[in-house]
């Protein structure tokens, strides 16, 4: 990107209980109920905290604007089309991905304790977030899950060796649990980056990380308008680059037939482009009870595996090998005590989203920064 499109950007702190009241109250004023209002902040401020503002607060406007176009459905639950014991079909109904996942994986964790596993299939579900929150609600039980999701009908992403978006960011998540320790949770889109990010670069006028994007044509760019401006239509690149590059399409396509088509879903091509403000995901789920295993002696070798990874010799100017999950803890830390930030540009957004909802300035100015 030009240096001169290169805009400095500021931002405001907001602080974690304000945020997440602001966030309850633009929801119930948009009409959702209690529940669902706290369940939506819940999950949003959470991504935040824990340093993925791509998936934090800074997705309420495009939530408005599918609200508005009647593609979020409000009040909604997950409904249960299928129950085959170890097996359960969820339907989101195109409802809050906030309170349907919940919904789901609180079936599934029931299930699994009393199977000792469940596979769940849930289709149909508005934006569900964060993945990697859904694997902490099942460690927070004892439990084992991974996750593939796919973002139904809105490629952003160029499968290895091509050029134009055929996928999307499909996530695939994992998660440990360890007693009297925070779990270990894998939790990656994957495209090169999170859409998610390059929408956050696009706001604050700052480029993309260097082998991420691409133009219309294929070229290399670190420009964040090749996927977000209107007037150009590049693509993400899947992870792994040049050299690896096949290993995150090949997940994405697995990701995209797992949870679009084997939960009774719908994947991406021609006939199921979305054109609207809507992110439609699927999700299949495996929970896993690690104590339906004959493993005496699994805390203890997970203990030994991590120490062992930690006694590595360090690189240069690596001062820490860190686990899967480590780095969120960090930062829910370092947040929690000074605050959330968001870029003015996204702020200005959520601003103009709560008064769509119904809010007065008189109503937001109380969780406005100080």
């Amino acid at each position: 990107m030009p240096e001169s499109n290169l805009a400095p950007y500021s931002e405001v702190l907001v602080d974690l209980q304000s945020l997440h009241a602001f966030v309850v109250a633009i929801w119930q004023a948009a009409g959702s109920e209690a529940r669902e209002a706290q369940l939506v902040a819940d999950h949003l401020v959470a991504a935040n905290l824990a340093g993925h503002d791509s998936h934090g607060v800074g997705m309420i406007p495009r939530y408005m604007h599918a609200c508005r176009e009647g593609e979020l459905k409000l009040n909604g639950h997950a409904e249960l089309v299928r129950d085959a014991g170890a097996v359960l079909t969820l339907d989101g109904g195109h409802s809050f991905g906030q309170v349907v996942a919940y919904e789901t994986i609180e079936r599934g964790i029931a299930r699994t304790k009393e199977l000792g596993i469940c596979a769940l299939g849930l289709r149909n579900a508005h934006h569900i977030g964060r993945i990697g929150h859904w694997a902490e609600q099942c460690a927070q039980a004892g439990l084992v899950s991974f996750h593939f999701v796919n973002v139904a009908g809105d490629p952003l992403v160029a499968p290895f060796g091509g050029i134009d978006r055929r996928f999307g960011t499909n996530p695939f998540c994992a998660a440990f649990p360890r007693p009297g320790r925070p779990p270990l949770v894998l939790d990656f889109a994957t495209s090169a980056i999170a859409a998610g990010k390059v929408r956050v670069a696009f706001n604050k006028g700052v480029e993309t990380p260097a082998g991420a994007l691409i133009d219309y044509d294929g070229t290399p760019t670190r420009d964040p308008g090749a996927l977000f401006s209107e007037c150009q239509h590049g693509a993400l690149l899947a992870f792994g680059g040049a050299v690896a590059g096949h290993k995150g399409s090949g997940l994405a396509a697995m990701c995209e037939i797992f949870a679009g088509a084997l939960t009774g879903g719908f994947t991406s091509h021609a006939e199921t482009l979305v054109t609207t403000h809507a992110i439609v995901n699927g999700m299949f789920s495996v929970i896993v009870n690690p104590h339906a295993f004959d493993a005496p002696a699994r805390d203890q070798q997970a203990d030994a595996f991590v120490d062992w990874l930690k006694a590595s010799r360090l690189e240069a100017g690596v001062d820490e090998i860190l686990l899967p999950g480590e780095r969120e803890d960090a930062t829910r830390r370092v947040r929690g005590a000074s605050g959330i930030p968001v870029d003015k540009e996204s702020w200005a957004q959520i601003l103009d989203a709560a008064r769509a909802a119904g809010m007065s300035d008189a109503a937001i100015r109380p969780f406005l920064p100080r």
